[in-house]
């Protein structure tokens, strides 16, 4: 009797997996529908290697296959979400579902198997990065604008409320941080940007010394100190410039270990890749990033200022105004979480915490200073 218990809870998990197997599979697909080139190949051979998985469940259960089921609710949901969206979003929910596998302890897996999903996880988190490289910059603009609207607001208003001020001077003073805020935001963010991609354009190796260097001396051969300069050591700095000098001199295509006379020869073999995680498409555009900060503090400084436009006074609205902050708090902390590949609970607790204690401070400064003038 305890035998057939036991085949039928083993019976109940292999049918589980079988259908998350297949679920995941349908969210690779959906993602590389979305894709091309390079990244559709690589979403495609997810897409395989889950449906092999599948074909081994398969095998398992046998007869025993039953009816087709769904999987798991929430990987239903990110097959909708790959299907709609196809985001780096989507990417790192992807992520976060293959580092929650549970093969590493089913002793039904093959330690292949167990092998694969541990790899998945890390394919999909080299996409997620490619992705994350793209947004960043203006992603980075939107949640650092939204989170300070809706502290900086929330606490503007709550001071003021300390202070002991009719609900119309309220109104307009948290109308006034909007837009001062926004504009403020705004101006600072497209400075900064503007700077760091002139700092970075001015870091990078300039492209007409491809033409001098056929033209360097053999015997001095100075390239060697452009190499140590960018970090190389003295030897590897000398041994990449006499052999692409070699080269040169023999009038042979020259490359030696992927180097070639270009530019990034000239300084140091500087990889062109470091573009995509350190340079200008990680940093975005200036324009852009002040958009997205302006658009994101406005819509993050008018939650607290909703309830008193919406005629609401005393109490009431200061509750509504806190507890609409606090919401939108949480989804701003859960989406970087999520975005992140870490758990989104913990980060939109902080976020939680972080902004409602700067109110705090600021309204028993508010009450403070109201107390002191009256």
């Amino acid at each position: 009797m305890q035998d057939k218990i036991t085949d039928s809870r083993s019976i109940r998990r292999w049918r589980r997996r079988l259908a998350d197997e297949r679920e995941e599979a349908r969210v690779y697909r959906s993602l590389a529908a979305r894709r091309s080139g390079e990244e559709r190949e690589i979403l495609l051979g997810l897409a395989e290697a889950e449906e092999r998985h599948a074909r081994f469940w398969e095998g398992l259960l046998g007869d025993e296959i039953g009816p087709h089921r769904r999987g798991q609710f929430r990987m239903r949901i990110l097959v909708a979400l790959a299907r709609r969206f196809g985001s780096v979003f989507v990417l790192a929910l992807a992520q976060r579902a293959e580092s929650r596998s549970p093969y590493r302890y089913d002793q039904d897996v093959p330690a292949s198997m167990a092998a694969d999903e541990r790899i998945h996880e890390e394919v999909v988190r080299a996409l997620a990065a490619r992705g994350r490289a793209r947004v960043s910059g203006s992603f980075r603009a939107a949640v650092f604008g939204a989170n300070d609207g809706l502290v900086s607001n929330l606490a503007l208003v709550l001071g003021v409320i300390g202070g002991n001020v009719p609900s119309d001077v309220v109104l307009l003073t948290g109308l006034a941080g909007l837009l001062a805020g926004a504009l403020s935001m705004g101006a600072g963010e497209y400075i900064s940007v503007r700077s760091q991609r002139e700092l970075l354009s001015a870091a990078r190796p300039d492209p007409r010394a491809r033409a001098v260097v056929a033209d360097l001396d053999f015997d001095a051969n100075e390239l060697a100190l452009v190499y140590r300069a960018r970090g190389m050591d003295e030897e590897e700095a000398h041994r990449r410039a006499d052999a692409l000098l070699s080269k040169i001199q023999l009038n042979l295509p020259a490359r030696h270990e992927g180097a070639e006379p270009t530019a990034e020869d000239a300084h140091g073999g500087q990889d062109r890749s470091s573009e995509t995680t350190d340079g200008h498409e990680v940093v975005g555009t200036a324009m852009r990033a002040a958009l997205s900060s302006f658009v994101f503090f406005a819509s993050g400084a008018l939650v607290p200022v909703l309830p008193f436009a919406a005629g609401l006074t005393g109490v009431l609205a200061v509750v509504l105004a806190v507890v609409l902050v606090g919401i939108a708090l949480m989804l701003t902390g859960a989406t970087v979480g999520v975005l992140s590949g870490a758990a989104p609970l913990p980060r939109a607790v902080r976020q939680l915490a972080i902004g409602l204690g700067a109110a705090a401070v600021t309204y028993l400064l508010g009450v403070l200073f109201g107390a002191t003038v009256g």
